[in-house]
């Protein structure tokens, strides 16, 4: 009997993971996701949005994981499992899964999303979806059995996924953070991943994106105090109020509701994928902001009306939270910005960036635009309003003591991300064959 790993994408670069773990001749695939920025050159559209293209030409672009690595393992593949909502971790779904024949299995909020996505781009999905709640498990053949342990990120229902298997436990901890006190959701289940460590781990995929940053990060309640001291100080400024944040972080856009009521402002939220991630949490009633938000969702002549309704009636009655975080082009607030849609921000209006800028050369280029452009009105803009979801170091090497893995794979992080994470291990007191700093297309046998 063997366990083998193919560490299939996402561990040169910071998206498109994908990894298949081979027990004899079963496998689980964990994650199906797309690399934003290379998807984003391919489709000359929004980040959020899912439209038809060809596996082969997203595989050539580096857009979606290459799958052709585990073409011998194909007709094996039992689950495909994402372990969360996120498109780097689920976006490739649509191109890839519908080659095998296999069900995806995720959380409730994660395939919710899923099904929102594959309806908006028109893409027919011929594989089974299965909903297993935080915490629960489900056999996916005789011997193996996926177990999905909350955790918090920085999306809703994010789990750790854990694949047990005669060998031991495999546990795919790739995007955390240990939350004790979140805004919404559950704190993490510290107790069943000691159970799971003591009942034996026999590797784990470790998200080492901020591991060699010797810190614990902040919980999202520090995000929303950092929020209201933005906020509430723009109580008596009778301005235009605009805020930007990542369309999937339920959690934060509930803070920033709720802080808009408070102003005694009148909410609005603009865009296609803030919409969309919504739609997902009302229908598992994770939040209701229906009843207290305008939601436009997608239609330019909407998005324009409400604009026109916002001047009209005073910019000082309104919040508004739409898309462009990361200065996207197509996005609501780059098309503000720009005069691309017709609503006048000036002195004294302010913007406020709840997030920091994933770092790569598009997303950098797309934020210095549009600042530019905003600051061509004199706005008060402030950024970096925000507590990242990624676990650092101390969170880092807190997960290693509950599960005490024999093998670690560093993931989600280019070179220097994984070196950190190896370091902490050597540290620690693993030996250099225990951390495998695993490339794209690689395999590994572990036991």
């Amino acid at each position: 009997m063997t366990v083998e790993i193919c560490t299939v994408s996402g561990f040169d670069e910071v998206g498109r993971n994908m990894v298949a773990v081979k027990v004899d001749d079963e496998v689980v695939i964990c994650d199906m996701g797309l690399h934003i920025e290379n998807y984003v050159k391919v489709t000359d559209d929004e980040q959020e949005d899912v439209i038809k293209l060809s596996r082969e030409v997203l595989i050539k672009a580096r857009a979606v994981p290459n799958d052709e690595l585990i073409k011998d393992w194909k007709g094996k593949v039992k689950a495909i499992v994402p372990g969360h909502a996120h498109l780097d971790h689920l976006g490739a779904i649509p191109y890839l899964a519908g080659h095998y024949d296999a069900p995806i299995i995720g959380t409730p909020y994660t395939i919710h999303v899923l099904r929102h996505i594959m309806k908006d781009g028109g893409i027919p999905l011929k594989n089974k979806l299965n909903i297993i709640d935080l915490n629960g498990k489900v056999n996916v053949s005789k011997k193996l059995q996926v177990e999905f342990v909350n955790i918090t990120h920085s999306t809703p229902h994010t789990a750790t996924v854990v694949i047990h298997t005669p060998h031991g436990a495999v546990v795919y901890a790739n995007d955390f953070k240990f939350d004790d006190t979140p805004t919404l959701g559950k704190p993490p289940n510290y107790e069943r991943l000691k159970q799971i460590g003591n009942e034996g781990v026999l590797a784990a995929f470790v998200d080492c994106t901020y591991a060699g940053v010797d810190a614990k990060t902040p919980s999202e309640k520090v995000a929303k105090e950092m929020l209201a001291d933005v906020l509430l100080n723009q109580t008596h400024n009778e301005k235009g109020l605009i805020v930007t944040t990542f369309s999937s972080h339920i959690a934060r856009l509930k803070s920033i509701v709720e802080l808009g009521q408070k102003m005694g402002r009148k909410v609005v939220i603009l865009g296609r994928s803030p919409a969309k991630y919504i739609a997902a949490a009302e229908e598992l009633q994770i939040v209701k902001f229906s009843d207290k938000a305008e939601i436009i969702g997608g239609f330019r002549s909407k998005t324009r009306s409400m604009l026109q309704k916002v001047e009209r009636e005073g910019k000082e009655k309104y919040l508004i939270i739409c898309t462009g975080h990361q200065g996207e082009p197509k996005s609501v607030l780059s098309k503000i910005a720009s005069g691309q849609l017709e609503f006048s921000i000036g002195p004294q209006d302010a913007i406020v960036f709840s997030c920091k800028v994933i770092p790569t050369r598009t997303n950098r280029a797309n934020r210095e635009r549009l600042e530019r452009d905003l600051k061509r009105s004199n706005v008060r803009i402030f950024k970096d309003v925000h507590q990242s979801g990624h676990a650092s170091g101390q969170d880092v090497m807190h997960l290693l003591e509950l599960l005490k893995p024999k093998h670690i794979i560093p993931s989600h992080g280019e070179k220097r991300m994984k070196e950190g994470l190896r370091q902490m291990a050597l540290k620690l007191g693993y030996h250099e064959k225990q951390v495998h700093m695993a490339h794209d297309g690689q395999r590994i046998v572990l036991a």
